[in-house]
């Protein structure tokens, strides 16, 4: 049977940790914690956000995230009663920039690399197509992480549902520039360099005829350009997706799968779990945030006990706090009791030995670094 680490052991000897889950279930704050618990332990750490939320900023005690590399500044953490032996840099992906770098890297020529950087469709695809920024997210990952700045690499991704485009983004990107619609464009333009209809069967010809007198001829001549000039990158791109393919399933990088003790983002974390394995991508350890703890003691007291209890501390409150007391305690109970066993669920539904890390719901949300190391500590001993 594998070893499995604990979560302490991943962020302390993984190049990469990338957190996935559904959305509102603290996974940018796991994400910032990792960050936080590497840093003080004299780790180099990049926390790469894929979403333009503020929550990452927030916890980290930043007014906004950018796309390019800001060090945190120690003096945060100093002022938080934190003392990092490490660094933590923070950034924000920029879709567009990722993909201008790859044309300009992969072009065979530079006047190509202009010519396709300032092509319209270019722009609107480089920023806008599905699957693009899913794409563009593991390419910034794979150079990030050759970085020798750093010594861990954390990639917040978006919830689940666009997360879980990760994992076929290579693919998908070498199939769409592979694509038959692909070369019959490509064929269509390369014997006059204009976009020639009288190479095309008599269907398409009539359909594409017909787009033209609603875009207007222009359109589908700079549709054909923006696909030759792609096309003039296919090897480089596919080559670098083989890549980006290999590096996410090697052994330098972990997901670590963020949930809540509510079923269906239990089912959901389970779901992206399973498409990991069909992946052979490796799952380093699940995080339950939110979770509740029993009360001090069991059962539900009565009021009249809940008084009793008050009189001995010598607490006087008013006349109704009793019975109040002991409803918030009861139903304290019921929540504790239905958490355990929606985790004990998700325990026996994955691989035995597989860390899973409780931390205990707090009394508000984490927006400050005081809190924010403390979710990390709790994270970093193992849970509760």
């Amino acid at each position: 049977m594998p070893r499995f680490e604990t979560i302490a052991e991943l962020c302390m000897s993984r190049r990469v940790l990338i957190t996935a889950g559904a959305g509102g279930v603290g996974k940018t704050t796991t994400a910032a914690a990792l960050a936080v618990a590497a840093a003080k332990r004299g780790r180099r750490v990049l926390c790469l956000t894929i979403d333009p939320a503020r929550r990452l900023a927030e916890s980290l005690g930043l007014s906004e995230m950018k796309s390019e590399a800001a060090l945190v500044d120690k003096a945060r953490f100093e002022k938080a009663g934190i003392a990092l032996e490490g660094e933590l840099t923070a950034m924000m992906l920029d879709t567009k920039r990722t993909f201008d770098e790859i044309v300009v890297k992969y072009s065979s020529s530079p006047a190509k690399a202009e010519k396709l950087l300032a092509n319209k469709l270019y722009q609107y695809v480089s920023t806008s197509l599905a699957g693009t920024q899913e794409y563009m997210a593991m390419e910034k990952l794979v150079a990030v992480s050759n970085d020798p700045a750093y010594d861990l690499i954390i990639l917040d991704t978006p919830p689940t549902a666009n997360a879980l485009d990760f994992l076929d983004a290579p693919e998908r990107m070498v199939a769409a520039l592979d694509s038959a619609a692909i070369n019959w464009f490509v064929e269509s333009f390369e014997s006059s360099g204009k976009f020639s209809l009288n190479l095309l069967a008599r269907s398409a010809a009539a359909v594409l005829k017909g787009i033209s007198k609603i875009t207007g001829g222009g359109f589908l001549e700079a549709m054909a350009e923006f696909v030759r000039e792609l096309n003039d990158l296919f090897g480089g791109f596919k080559e670098r997706a083989e890549r980006v393919k290999k590096e996410i399933r090697s052994e330098k990088v972990s997901f670590v799968l963020v949930t809540s003790p509510a079923p269906p983002s239990i089912r959901e974390v389970l779901f992206f779990s399973e498409r990991l394995v069909e992946h052979d991508m490796p799952r380093g350890a699940f995080v339950v945030n939110r979770f509740h703890v029993p009360p001090p003691f069991p059962g539900t007291p009565s009021p009249e006990e809940v008084k009793a209890a008050l009189k001995a501390k010598k607490l006087a409150l008013d006349d109704d706090a009793e019975t109040r007391i002991a409803h918030a305690h009861g139903d304290a109970v019921k929540l504790a009791t239905l958490d355990a066993m929606h985790v004990r669920y998700l325990e026996q539904a994955v691989d035995p030995g597989v860390p899973i890390v409780k931390v205990e719901a707090m009394a508000r949300d984490v927006y400050d670094l005081v809190l924010l190391d403390a979710v990390a500590e709790r994270i970093m001993s193992g849970g509760i």
